[in-house]
């Protein structure tokens, strides 16, 4: 038998550490929620993507009473990153999420591999920023790796 460990590296910064892009990136995700229509979980989730050309993408989670119709606002930002803007490279996603329970909430196993998926289509890592609203304490991770070590990914298929 073999134990296999691995090890995540995610950075605490406080909200004033935080490089103004990155402010400025995780001010549109919380504007995000304003779009939210959650009603039935009552978890409104805001999300926006940094792109190469600085534009920013903001998306909201979409509930929906025939679950699992709905979608996450991870998904909803990414995917229309990827109709809108299929050539440009993310620089970074920031997730807010409005009064959470507990220290941080983190997205969803869905949400992490189609962040996956979009940091294999570009072939580089990308920051993710996880935002905790009461605190203003913000965790990066470099990448998905750190949050999805065991990702699904193409090179499975062939």
């Amino acid at each position: 038998m073999e134990i296999l460990k691995n090890q995540i590296e995610l950075i605490r910064y406080d909200s004033d550490e935080i490089s103004k892009e990155y402010q400025k990136l995780i001010k549109h995700s919380q504007d995000a929620l304003a779009g939210s229509y959650a009603p039935y979980s009552s978890f409104p989730v805001g999300a926006a993507v940094l792109l190469e050309n600085d534009e920013i993408i903001i998306g909201s989670n979409q509930e929906n009473a025939a679950y699992p119709s709905g979608l996450c606002a991870e998904r909803t930002a990414l995917f229309f990153t990827g109709a809108s803007h299929p050539k440009a490279k993310i620089v970074a996603l920031a997730v807010v999420v409005q009064n959470p329970i507990g220290r941080f909430p983190f997205p969803c196993g869905s949400c992490l591999q189609v962040m996956s998926e979009f940091q294999d289509k570009q072939n580089e890592p990308y920051d993710i920023l996880m935002v905790h609203p009461n605190t203003g304490e913000v965790l990066l991770s470099s990448g998905i790796e750190n949050l999805l070590p065991y990702a699904f990914r193409k090179s499975h298929l062939k």
